[in-house]
């Protein structure tokens, strides 16, 4: 392949990744267009395979510097969407380096074991953990989603890369006919069981259970430290309103969003007692957030209220978004029983990780409540990311975002009820949902075994790949 070639199918590939890594991906697409990755870095020049991919990796990530630059710093955004780039870098070319050493089909299995090892390291030791797995692109199917309650994230993205990598091996040459079709009845059978067991997990799920009539609200207008009284005091205003048409409504827990205003220690406690009273008068339970200014830094907490107007819990957020990266974190989870049942508590970013949603489980947790702030254009990842906690560990999420969604989501990712969050006046849901007993599921068992043994096979490859004499099984006149 020539360079004026090569490069035309770095900007084709480059174009149709950003519909793969965008916040609002195109599921269908995730299994198709690395597979055009693949292919291109395995055609092109030992001189220009490098750039190239790097090239289309930098032209897809770069899609959503905008959304970054309303969280982040241009500096920070550089480094991200340059790490986004080189992460794809790394497995393309790990994949690579495995497909010219070995002349084996089976080979094929390198490119989703790369990816699902960095995927684990990610969330574990990144801030914002595996924001953005390929995982998570395909919450819009539940039942391609099912297979996370078995293995997480891990065991959705590993058949996801399979299926690319899997078609460009068969592609290459240097395979024998016999080793090729075994490899891709391998991975027939593979994706097939992920949704074969979708279908089954949802053929015997649970019905019935405790009947909850649930009350979300948001308004998704700020309050700052330097708002004034009459603005503070008129969405103040609408809060009260709102919980109260919920409680006219019939809500027994109602739930309202995460930092409804950033406020002094002294301001935090006149909102407190308004959350009380409202909880009292309309004898509700009552999950509010709220951000506040401590001597000792900002703590931003959510606020569990008692029918008899009693603060009951104080929950303070673990992980924390970029722009709260100064913020105090929180170190426990918190879990109360409400009329039988028992809930969590979380913020937000804290269910993006899928560590904490495992430990809630453990808890026995039926019915996590997220207070939640979203950025507006990524609502819909967030939502569905919190959603595959539920589906992971066997339980029901209630999440209440100013700018983002009001979502209610059963124990198998799918979305009960769903409404947009709005300005002033505000935006209301309220559903009567049956709760059933959280459900025990192999991956609240095992945690993230397959993610960690994928990064030990991935230790191994890259090691294997580096020592002896290396085979180049794709014709040298692609130089």
């Amino acid at each position: 392949m020539n360079l004026a070639a090569g490069l035309v199918g770095a900007l084709a590939v480059g174009f149709l990744l950003r519909f793969v890594v965008a916040l609002d991906p195109s599921w269908w697409l995730v299994w198709i267009v690395p597979a055009l990755l693949l292919v291109l870095v395995n055609i092109a020049s030992e001189r220009s395979w490098r750039w190239l991919t790097l090239a289309a990796a930098q032209i897809a990530t770069s899609s959503n510097a905008s959304y970054f630059l309303t969280v982040m710093s241009a500096p920070a955004v550089l480094l991200v969407v340059v790490g986004q780039a080189l992460i794809w870098m790394f497995v393309v070319s790990e994949s690579r380096r495995a497909l010219r050493r070995w002349d084996t089909a089976w080979v094929a299995f390198a490119y989703p074991v790369f990816w699902v090892a960095v995927d684990t390291l990610m969330a574990r030791f990144l801030p914002d953990g595996n924001w953005g797995s390929l995982a998570y692109t395909q919450a819009e199917v539940p039942v391609l989603m099912q297979v996370a309650s078995l293995f997480g994230v891990a065991g959705v993205l590993f058949p996801l890369a399979l299926v690319p990598s899997a078609i460009v091996t068969a592609m290459l040459p240097g395979r024998s006919t016999k080793g090729r079709i075994a490899m891709l009845g391998a991975t027939v059978l593979i994706v097939g069981a992920v949704v074969l067991y979708g279908v089954v997990r949802f053929e015997g799920a649970k019905q019935g259970g405790t009947a909850r009539r649930f009350g979300l609200a948001a308004i998704d207008d700020a309050i700052g430290l330097e708002a004034k009284a009459p603005y503070v005091n008129a969405i103040r205003g609408e809060y009260q309103k709102l919980i109260g048409a919920l409680a006219k409504e019939g809500a027994r827990v109602v739930v309202l969003p995460e930092k409804i205003a950033v406020a002094s220690e002294a301001a935090a406690a006149d909102w407190q007692s308004q959350f009380a009273g409202q909880a009292k008068e309309h004898a509700v339970w009552l999950s509010a957030g709220l951000a506040f200014q401590t001597q000792a830094g900002i703590l931003n907490e959510a606020w569990l209220f008692s029918p008899e107007g009693k603060l009951e819990a104080r929950y303070q957020k673990q992980f924390m978004a970029p722009p709260e990266r100064g913020y105090l974190r929180g170190k426990e989870s918190l879990v109360r029983d409400i009329d039988g049942v028992r809930y969590g508590i979380a913020i937000r970013k804290d269910m993006h990780f899928a560590s904490l949603g495992r430990a809630y489980r453990m808890r026995d947790a039926a019915v996590i409540v997220v207070p939640a702030w979203d950025f507006g254009a990524d609502g819909q990842l967030a939502a569905r990311m919190t959603a595959v906690r539920g589906i992971e560990n066997g339980y029901m999420v209630v999440r209440t975002a100013r700018e983002g969604r009001l979502t209610i989501t059963d124990a198998y990712g799918r979305i009960v009820a769903e409404q947009l969050s709005s300005s002033m006046p505000g935006q209301k849901l309220r559903l009567d949902v049956a709760v059933p007993a959280p459900m025990a599921t192999l991956y609240t068992a095992i945690g993230d075994a397959l993610g960690w043994d994928c990064v030990t096979c991935a230790v191994l490859l890259g090691w294997r790949t580096r020592v002896g004499t290396s085979k180049s099984m794709v014709a040298n006149a692609a130089d």
